[in-house]
């Protein structure tokens, strides 16, 4: 008497079936879940895009509102005396200026109190603020926490990282 019934894979054949189709798996399937990022800017800022892509590259993903961030910081709680040319809103945290990525992930992971991280003006040697028109040079500068202070609508600074 014949059967119809096809014979049952071995373990073996089930598990090399299993590894195969993994590899098939779409990138977006096996990469990390990127951060995204809302960020403010002028439409013409060279150094806020290569900003943009050193954060990218670190695992950022951007909405851009290309109108200024003097608006964004202000309604945001960050001084103008902190002030860079860029503004962004990550994980709830404000990120002024041309702030590393290690840094902004560092700030993601400790979760601290505050308001969020500022390197005030342009340093060159900061990201974005590192291409070759600036022929090497790293001027020394640090990224600040920026933390609410105990009057109203005051902030804290105290150094989050120095690079020199």
């Amino acid at each position: 008497m014949s059967s119809n019934r096809l014979p049952s894979p071995s373990r073996r054949a089930c598990v090399s079936a299993f590894l195969l189709g993994s590899l098939a798996l779409p990138a977006w399937a096996a990469s990390p879940q990127r951060t995204q990022v809302e960020l403010w800017k002028d439409p013409s800022c060279g150094c806020c895009k290569d900003w943009m892509a050193h954060m990218q590259q670190h695992g950022f993903d951007f909405t851009v509102h290309e109108v200024g961030n003097n608006g964004a910081r202000a309604r945001l709680g960050l001084p103008r005396a902190l002030g860079s040319c860029h503004t962004a809103l990550v994980g709830g945290y404000v990120i002024e200026g041309h702030v590393p990525a290690g840094d902004v992930q560092r700030l993601l992971r400790e979760k601290p109190r505050a308001l969020g991280l500022a390197v005030p003006g342009m340093p060159v040697g900061s990201p974005g603020m590192d291409g070759p028109e600036y022929q090497g040079r790293k001027d020394a500068y640090d990224v600040l926490l920026v933390t609410p202070a105990m009057k109203r609508g005051e902030v804290a600074t105290q150094v989050f990282a120095s690079y020199r």
